[in-house]
């Protein structure tokens, strides 16, 4: 997969997962069939079913459903036992962040913590876009891959909204695809 639809599916999944849809995704979302149907047929059809007005309402409220009343899509909060979400440096994804380079301003940001699935997606948009594969191997091992592919798959078992559950399919086979591909190339690279 090429760099350029890497950083735009990252971009893609870090919006959906950090607040709900809005009229202009949804407007684009129903406007881009080809994406649609890579998300999954479940989708394409929820989405290509229904009016705006009850799309856009039935997917807020699956959306707070999901990611603010039951469930907090937060790496430390998923992983703790005490379900405690960690702040600052005493957070492992902001030590990570700040070895790459990776200024985050919590002030300015609408998740208010480091580990939030949207905010660990961005950063793996920012890796590819400096081109750092292995930073970007070491974050799926020590952070991604730990928890994101059972949470999506808890999270799937919890939602009755077709886009949703497709979603979560959507992004476990696209993580373990692009990791996978990356440890090819790592491996390539030291065969040279």
């Amino acid at each position: 997969m090429d760099q350029k639809t890497r950083v735009y599916i990252y971009a893609f999944l870090s919006r959906i997962f950090s607040e709900q849809i809005d009229k202009q995704l949804l407007n684009d979302l129903r406007g881009d069939d080809a994406l649609l149907k890579t998300i999954g047929e479940e989708a394409f059809s929820y989405i290509q079913s229904k009016d705006e007005d009850t799309l856009l309402e039935e997917l807020n409220i699956e959306y707070h459903s999901l990611f603010v009343m039951n469930n907090h899509p937060i790496e430390s909060s998923v992983q703790d036992v005490k379900n405690e979400i960690l702040v600052g440096l005493q957070n492992p994804v902001m030590q990570f962040y700040f070895q790459h380079g990776y200024e985050v301003n919590m002030d300015t940001s609408n998740l208010y913590v480091p580990d939030h699935l949207g905010m660990e997606l961005g950063f793996m948009q920012n890796l590819i876009l400096q081109d750092e594969k292995q930073a970007q191997l070491q974050f799926y091992k020590a952070h991604l891959l730990s928890w994101v592919p059972q949470f999506l798959i808890a999270l799937k078992e919890m939602s009755a909204n077709p886009f949703y559950r497709d979603i979560c399919d959507f992004c476990i086979d696209f993580m373990l695809e692009d990791f996978s591909d990356l440890s090819f190339e790592a491996e390539r690279q030291v065969d040279l």
